[in-house]
């Protein structure tokens, strides 16, 4: 409701809070959609950004979930080992957009700021940093009978059941159910990469650990490879009635004065209409519904953020179990107050 009030532009930063662990794929699902009203498309090299960006913050959503849930069951050394990992991420995220969490670093029609010069250099040495802490993380846990036994045959849904939730991402994949909108819907240009999509068999707690955990590796792959091809090229659209104009025209020149300021204070004129667009949130399908009236302003937003239909199901997986495996079953949700607050 909150995003009704402003204009389009300023809805980025409502769509951070969403999910603060994973705030720039929000951004890019909410971009999609206010682009796909207006039928634009941003430039190649914008595009890839994005992705590149969406799977850090996977990364960093998957690395903060595992490290609570390790901690959640006693073994606090792995949240200290992924959290380094997370950080490490963070300090990408804060070069590239000037923040750490609240990121408002994309814009409809592209991005608000380019990779800095020596990315390349930084995001290799950080992937190799974080494949040795999950190489440590690995190592203490993954076969470690106390924690094996708190996870495996805990939170069991049948399949049929997390279906009917209408539950998506890493727990309807522990489920065994193949299904990822980067595969199944490909937006960006994700269908230009290599990637496997992890799934489990029983859809405990240990399987939804373990999918959680090989898909950090399935987005440093895709981010290796994006960064590989990365184009040249401009990262916002050139079109006067949706991009600011660089602030040289704005200063010098009464046309970009004026071009900026109806910008800010009318709003992008989105043509009328309505559309559902979703991308792959670190937690499941992450959709945004939204009409138009043909302002400045949106007239409708809706969201369908994947915690809040998880957390649905989390009476279902508890049935049977005891007061304790509330904390592991809870964990491997991964629930994030602000896609619930509704």
């Amino acid at each position: 409701k909150m995003c009704e009030q402003g204009t389009w532009t300023q809805c980025f930063p409502y769509t951070d809070r969403l999910n603060y662990a994973s705030p720039c794929i929000n951004n890019v699902g909410f971009a999609m959609a206010v682009e796909k009203l207006i039928g634009i498309e941003a430039p190649e090299r914008a595009q890839y950004l994005r992705v590149i960006m969406s799977e850090v913050s996977r990364i960093t959503d998957h690395l903060t979930c595992l490290g609570m849930a390790g901690h959640e069951v006693g073994a606090s050394t792995i949240s200290m080992l992924l959290i380094e990992g997370r950080e490490l991420l963070y300090d990408l995220v804060e070069a590239v957009t000037g923040a750490r969490l609240t990121v408002t670093w994309c814009r409809v029609g592209g991005v608000a700021q380019d990779l800095p010069a020596d990315f390349n250099d930084r995001i290799a040495n950080a992937m190799r940093q974080i494949d040795g802490l999950l190489a440590d993380a690995d190592k203490l846990l993954s076969r470690n009978r106390v924690f094996i036994d708190r996870m495996s045959g805990v939170g069991v849904i049948p399949q049929k059941d997390i279906i009917s939730y209408g539950v998506t991402g890493p727990l309807l994949r522990a489920s065994g159910v193949a299904y990822d909108v980067r595969k199944a819907k490909p937006y960006q240009v994700y269908d230009r990469f290599e990637f496997e999509i992890p799934i489990g068999e029983r859809g405990d707690n240990y399987d939804r650990f373990n999918v959680r955990f090989r898909e950090i590796a399935e987005s440093q792959k895709i981010i290796a490879q994006a960064m590989k091809h990365l184009p040249t090229g401009p990262i916002m659209i050139d079109n006067p009635k949706v991009a600011l104009p660089p602030k040289e025209r704005v200063y010098n020149s009464i046309e970009g004065l004026m071009n900026h300021f109806k910008l800010i204070m009318e709003g992008i004129k989105v043509p009328p209409g309505e559309t559902y667009t979703s991308v792959e949130g670190a937690n499941g399908e992450l959709g945004f519904y939204i009409v138009s009236d043909g302002s400045g302003r949106p007239y409708r937003v809706r969201v369908r953020p994947p915690c809040f239909l998880a957390m649905g199901a989390l009476n279902k997986m508890l049935i049977g179990h005891m007061i304790p495996d509330i904390i592991s079953t809870f964990g491997m949700i991964n629930m994030i107050g602000g896609e619930c607050d509704r």
